[in-house]
């Protein structure tokens, strides 16, 4: 698979990344925008998200309904992601057929129609959708400690947005978010697959240079201080499970210390994947947590997690607790643990088998034309396409005593949020 990577800027601003992949007759277009829940302020919550939705919702061209029909009918795949910092729209199809893709995202990206009867239908669909999540302890549990971790960083609230404005935000709302940060000039276009880089340049440009740039306005963020207690919140709902989740703000994605902090997660937890859009996994079991959790039957799953954002965001560790014991003792043993890494307390073998495997489960993650069109827009969301090639090289560079600092400069006990989901009784006396 070629490394190559061909780039270019439209006069309009638009930013273009193509990646010639020769192995199957299909190629993979992304849309990506600079703008998530990072670009929202109170009252407005859930915007961006939303946005994303009404895409879909038909223009002039292509009516609603209409979208979905001609991908499909031309054998195509598309979808649409809205995060902290980005909202990505993409369509894998048969190389033939690419330029129906192109034309709608295109069309799409200045013609959007947003009317008002789309703006209410969609309304009830993404309150239902929020109402579902509410069902779910991990929704409720992941919202307060994420809320809890932030005084004012928009990163606090969950990217749906906060029910009170999905109930006020009007569709004269939505459309000037949509042509303030739709802009040619805010996003970025990238593409893998089975085309000749040179010939599909000079398509997209035809295309995409009859988009007008606009100039964006941006909010400011305000960066948070560090914590400098341990903050605790109790959830309590419906179920049978009490679920625990720790979380600490991690560094931000463009920085070293978020190499360190991988073979961190790998070597405490087993590897997180970095791949939103889809990737494998592997098993934890090697992971240092494994045995005092799992095999000692403390807990019934755990998993780390973190992710590469503008800012700082979190790295989380969430544990499902086994029925016979308590969220107190699962936290024990995580700081059991920590204080052992912190003192640099790793074997080099420990070392080599946790960066083996980190680095699988990010090859897992690249391995199909689709996710090489992924990351080529991914990483530019929060630094450059070089974050993608350095990464490997970046994790065998880590040494024991990166890891140790940086579990004793991120991972403390007074710069964490520890959350718990605990069921409350019925009526009927059981949980």
């Amino acid at each position: 698979m070629s490394d190559q990577i061909i780039t270019a800027t439209l006069d309009n601003g638009l930013q273009v990344f193509l990646k010639e992949i020769h192995t199957a007759p299909i190629i993979s277009h992304w849309v990506w925008y600079r703008v998530g829940s990072r670009n929202e302020t109170a009252g407005k919550t859930g915007i961006s998200h939303w946005v994303e939705h009404m895409q879909f919702k038909g223009t002039p061209k292509y009516p609603a309904g209409v979208l979905d029909q001609a991908v499909s009918r031309d054998g195509g795949v598309w979808n649409a992601f809205t995060y902290l910092d980005w909202t990505a729209f993409f369509a894998t199809m048969p190389k033939e057929k690419i330029d129906l893709s192109i034309d709608l995202e295109a069309d799409r990206m200045q013609n959007s129609l947003f009317l008002p009867e789309e703006v209410e239908s969609e309304r009830t669909v993404i309150l239902s959708e929020r109402e579902g999540s509410e069902n779910e302890p991990m929704f409720r549990l992941n919202e307060a400690t994420d809320r809890a971790a932030f005084d004012h960083h928009p990163y606090g609230i969950e990217v749906i947005g906060e029910k009170k404005d999905l109930l006020s935000i009007s569709r004269d709302d939505l459309y000037e978010h949509y042509c303030n940060y739709y802009s040619p000039a805010n996003a970025v276009l990238t593409m893998a697959g089975d085309f000749e880089a040179k010939e599909m340049l000079e398509r997209l440009q035809k295309r995409y240079q009859e988009v007008p740039e606009r100039a964006v306005k941006r909010i400011p963020v305000t960066p948070e201080a560090p914590l400098k207690e341990e903050r605790r919140v109790t959830v309590e709902g419906p179920g049978e499970t009490v679920y625990l989740r720790l979380v600490w703000r991690a560094p931000a994605g463009s920085a070293a210390d978020i190499f360190p902090l991988a073979v961190l997660d790998s070597i405490l937890t087993g590897p997180s994947s970095l791949n939103m859009f889809g990737s494998g996994s592997i098993s934890n079991k090697t992971s240092r947590l494994y045995q005092p959790l799992i095999e000692d039957q403390v807990a019934i799953a755990f998993n780390g997690s973190y992710n590469t954002t503008i800012d700082p965001y979190l790295y989380a560790i969430t544990v499902i607790m086994h029925p016979a014991h308590q969220p107190e003792e699962a936290v024990a043993l995580i700081d059991r643990q920590l204080d052992q890494i912190r003192s640099g307390k790793i074997s080099l073998q420990e070392m080599e088998k946790a960066v083996k495997q980190a680095r699988a489960l990010f090859a897992y993650g690249t391995e199909n034309i689709t996710n090489q069109a992924y990351w080529l827009g991914y990483t530019e969301m929060f630094d450059k396409y070089a974050w993608f090639s350095e990464f490997v090289p970046s994790l065998k560079k880590v040494s024991v005593e990166d890891v140790a600092r940086v579990a004793a400069q991120y991972l403390r006990p007074d710069q964490r949020v520890i959350g718990m989901y605990k069921p409350y009784l019925s009526k009927g006396g059981s949980a």
